[in-house]
């Protein structure tokens, strides 16, 4: 009898040991068994990241979502139920058979899923050191596999790892959507994309209009944002493929916390983690201010935030309607003092300027700046052209045809080349088209010069000859008149 008592207590000692084992464990896996309630979490492997109900600033709502596991400032970096928000705490997130994930309230109404469209046979919810919840095959690590994950869905904040871009295969668009209020992070009016349009660049949207644009990609940072250079915190990549266009940073320093947010006022800030301070470090930001805003000087016209007004016309170019320019109204752009008539045009150089918007442009990445000029020049419609990477001296061709619009003067940016009437350039600056033509115009005027020097010194050797024979006729008299000499005799 006391073995059989010493037997009981044994068991349940070791139950209890593995209870406690279990629960001291964090958890970073849910399968078709476990569920999620509120006040429950799972923690990505390294503690990083944590996933499960909040409520945002002063709301009460409830919230699932991804937080920071190691910092003492709660801050959410995803919301999966941005839109369906939960007023009191029966949230329950199960996992499917099937591989979806569910958030359903107290009467089992399923307010947010993840729309996996592939079937699962065992599938699981894991929440990465990354912070991307992935669904998945259990056992199955290929990240190129994943039923469906977080990563795919941004909210307002971009963390390591994630993308913004598109999915050139599915079309699925990877944007950023600024929260409405601190305690509301459903979408708000300002969004962040990548627009695919021509060539690639972030576009701000604000409702459905470009609020503000970043420029084109230029292999060292995008044209009308501050250069990116290499530091310490996070490297970064520009991919234009087949299948992808996106932009990317990842941590140098895996210890460090570091998100770019989409502010609701459409500032970009780049924030740190301050473990000294317990605090967020703005350490980047863009700010939109009013020479950033989109087609502020309309089309053909340039701005420079050092100069009052801030808008002028490019060279080559005059306001549209003059009136509206004097009550600084520049909406109605600029128009070309002379029109261009295609077979003699030349370019001007402009240095230190973002880029036009590239949704009317054209691009070749293997093409030299001289190869990029004569293209254009071949193409009565285009009106500008630049190197697409200016690295190394500038690779690449990027073409714009018609108005150019939403140029900006700044310090170290890029350079472009605007094409102008051959009235306008002077003889270093004319166009080299119709080579053949010129070639044979050359050849004219060539055999026209030659033959007019040849009868010019034919006519400067007979009036020698002339002016000789006076010249010995007024010596010798005689000689010439012989008669009237021998009657003199």
């Amino acid at each position: 009898m006391r073995f059989l008592r010493d037997c009981i207590s044994i068991l349940l000692f070791c139950s209890t040991l593995l209870l406690i084992v279990e629960v001291a464990t964090p958890v970073d896996t849910i399968n078709t068994t476990l569920s999620i309630r509120d006040g429950d979490t799972i923690v990505s492997a390294g503690g990083t990241y944590e996933l499960g109900f909040f409520s945002p600033g002063k709301s009460k709502n409830r919230y699932l979502g991804i937080w920071y596991g190691k910092i003492s400032v709660q801050t959410a970096v995803w919301v999966a139920n941005r839109e369906s928000p939960l007023n009191d705490s029966s949230g329950v997130v199960r996992l499917t058979n099937q591989g979806l994930l569910v958030l359903v309230n107290r009467s089992g109404s399923i307010i947010w899923s993840s729309n996996t469209s592939t079937p699962a046979r065992n599938p699981v919810a894991q929440l990465l050191d990354s912070g991307n919840l992935v669904v998945k095959e259990e056992g199955d690590n290929n990240p190129e596999n994943s039923l469906w994950q977080s990563f795919e869905h941004p909210g307002n904040t971009l963390i390591p790892g994630m993308k913004i871009g598109r999915n050139r295969v599915t079309g699925m668009d990877w944007s950023l959507a600024a929260w409405k209020s601190l305690d509301d992070p459903s979408r708000g009016n300002i969004t962040g994309i990548l627009v695919p349009y021509g060539y690639p660049e972030l576009v701000e949207l604000e409702d459905s209009k470009v609020k503000y644009r970043s420029g084109p990609w230029n292999g060292l940072g995008f044209s009308g944002m501050p250069p990116l250079k290499p530091n310490p915190i996070y490297t970064y990549e520009f991919v234009f493929n087949e299948k992808e266009i996106f932009y990317r940073e990842q941590l140098v320093n895996s210890s460090m916390h570091c998100r770019i947010v989409l502010a609701q006022n459409g500032d970009i800030q780049q924030l740190l983690w301050i473990e000294k301070t317990q605090s967020w470090f703005l350490y980047e930001t863009e700010n939109i201010n009013n020479c950033a805003r989109y087609k502020l000087c309309g089309a053909n016209g340039i701005c420079s935030i050092n100069n009052s007004p801030v808008c002028d016309c490019l060279n080559g170019f005059v306001p549209r309607v003059p009136r509206d320019w004097e009550r600084t109204d520049w909406s109605s752009g600029c128009i070309r003092k002379t029109a261009l008539n295609c077979s003699g045009d030349g370019f001007r150089k402009v240095s230190g300027v973002k880029l036009p918007e590239t949704r009317q442009s054209w691009f070749n990445k293997s093409m030299s700046l001289e190869e990029c000029r004569n293209t254009c020049l071949k193409n009565c419609s285009c009106t500008a052209y630049a190197n697409m990477d200016i690295r190394n001296g500038g690779s690449g061709c990027l073409l714009w045809f018609n108005d150019l619009i939403d140029i900006l003067f700044q310090d170290e940016k890029d350079t472009i080349f605007i094409r102008r009437a051959a009235s306008e350039l002077g003889n270093g600056d004319s166009a080299k088209v119709n080579t053949k033509s010129n070639a044979k115009k050359r050849i004219v005027v060539s055999t026209v010069l030659s033959t007019g020097l040849v009868f010019l010194g034919l006519a400067l050797v007979l009036l020698l000859h002339v002016w000789r024979k006076q010249q010995q006729k007024k010596r010798n008299p005689c000689r010439w008149t012989r008669n009237s000499c021998e009657e003199a005799l």
